[in-house]
């Protein structure tokens, strides 16, 4: 079967693209991804099998997307490219990742193909959290609402419907939008065959060495608990001298994370290392001693997975994460970590000291991750669904 996947952004990197691609491509079905280009990137690409078909677009058009579902520019803009992609190259499915993009998608197709939507995420939810929502003309234009409505529209308007936990699954069956036989969940595991094979950059280790590493991998906003994981290190201090919190990743609050840091006596116990390229993040995992998930409770966090979960697990660190619904569960269902109250840095403290304060348990819970990534938790397991459901189509 030749699919057309379709993304509002620039490929790469998206690791759920990627890795949902490759999967399809072994089962013997042919991809293709229509993707937009404000980089300047070559117009056609070869990327792990998948074809990479990129449209250029200019800054506007990108800064017009944030409106998508304010003003009909954004889609009218990018439904020529649209539609000169699907003409050209006659796909038998559409595979919509992500909302942003759908709704030009679906008018194109006019219901002429059977088409996917693969919400990565609930993005209404989330992005009540944005800070161009709830700032300056955005808290005017954007109406998260809104947003919500025309994503259940979407969801109606769709043959088959990806989501990535059973929990957000549960939330649209709900609402009476989906069948559950239309719908599939594919968690945003880790594929091993690409991320365990990353070399590993011995300068990374060296430079945390000879401290207690604390590890936080991706998005640095606020919602995800990096202030919380700032705040704790001024009580985990007392008792792990020789403590350090280290912060892989960027959002547009670093600069008020490095003032928190300061305010809280802590600064020269946190090393922001800014964004990374995916292929390091072994090598910082493999540096730190306990990694952790501080994300704070929203219906959003409640309802997916952070990669960054799978990617602790994998290389069998124990994992210290918020009573965020779904990955609580993920950690009490595999023993793999212990789990504090969103927001509550003192008892995050605890949680990183006790494991600090004991190897053997420290060491029990990574090795209980590490089997649960080989046997249930990595996409050769978690996209037989998405491999099945293509099978339907």
């Amino acid at each position: 079967m030749k699919i057309a996947m379709f993304l509002d952004t620039a490929f790469p990197p998206d690791s759920r693209v990627e890795n949902e691609a490759i999967c399809l491509i072994k089962a013997g079905h042919e991809v293709h991804l229509f993707s937009l280009d404000y980089q300047g990137r070559p117009s056609n690409e070869v990327i792990n099998e998948i074809t990479v078909h990129r449209y250029k677009v200019d800054k506007l058009t990108y800064k017009l997307s944030a409106l998508a579902y304010t003003f009909p520019f954004f889609h009218n803009r990018i439904k020529p490219s649209i539609k000169d992609f699907i003409n050209k190259l006659k796909p038998n499915v559409l595979h919509i990742h992500d909302m942003v993009i759908a709704k030009a998608v679906i008018d194109v197709n006019a219901g002429k193909l059977k088409v996917v939507l693969d919400l990565h995420e609930n993005r209404p939810e989330i992005m009540k959290h944005y800070k161009h929502v709830n700032e300056g003309l955005g808290k005017i234009l954007i109406s998260t609402d809104k947003w919500n409505k025309v994503q259940d529209k979407l969801i109606k308007r769709s043959d088959k419907l990806i989501l990535v936990t059973e929990e957000a699954k549960n939330d649209v069956m709900s609402k009476g939008l989906k069948k559950a036989e239309d719908i599939v969940v594919v968690p945003n595991t880790i594929l091993p065959e690409l991320f365990l094979n990353y070399s590993i950059d011995e300068s990374i280790l060296d430079r945390f060495n000879s401290t207690f590493n604390i590890l936080y991998l991706g998005d640095t906003s606020l919602r995800r608990g990096t202030d919380t994981a700032i705040k704790s290190m001024k009580i985990i201090k007392d008792k792990i001298p020789n403590a350090r919190l280290i912060l892989v990743g960027d959002s547009s609050v670093d600069n008020k994370l490095k003032q928190l840091a300061s305010n809280e006596g802590v600064n020269n116990l946190v090393s922001f290392e800014g964004w990374q390229d995916v292929s390091l993040f072994p090598s910082y995992t493999l540096a730190s001693n306990i990694c952790i998930s501080p994300l704070k409770r929203n219906k959003h966090h409640d309802t997916t997975f952070a990669n960054k979960l799978f990617q602790y697990m994998a290389m069998g660190k124990p994992v210290v994460v918020s009573d965020s619904t779904t990955q609580a569960n993920v950690v009490r269902e595999e023993e793999c970590g212990l789990i504090f109250p969103a927001e509550n840095e003192l008892l995050l403290a605890q949680q990183i000291i006790q494991l600090y304060e004991n190897d053997e348990l420290a060491y029990r819970l990574g090795e209980n991750g590490k089997k649960a990534v080989q046997d249930r938790w990595n996409w050769d397991v978690t996209s037989e669904g998405l491999i099945e459901m293509y099978q339907t189509l």
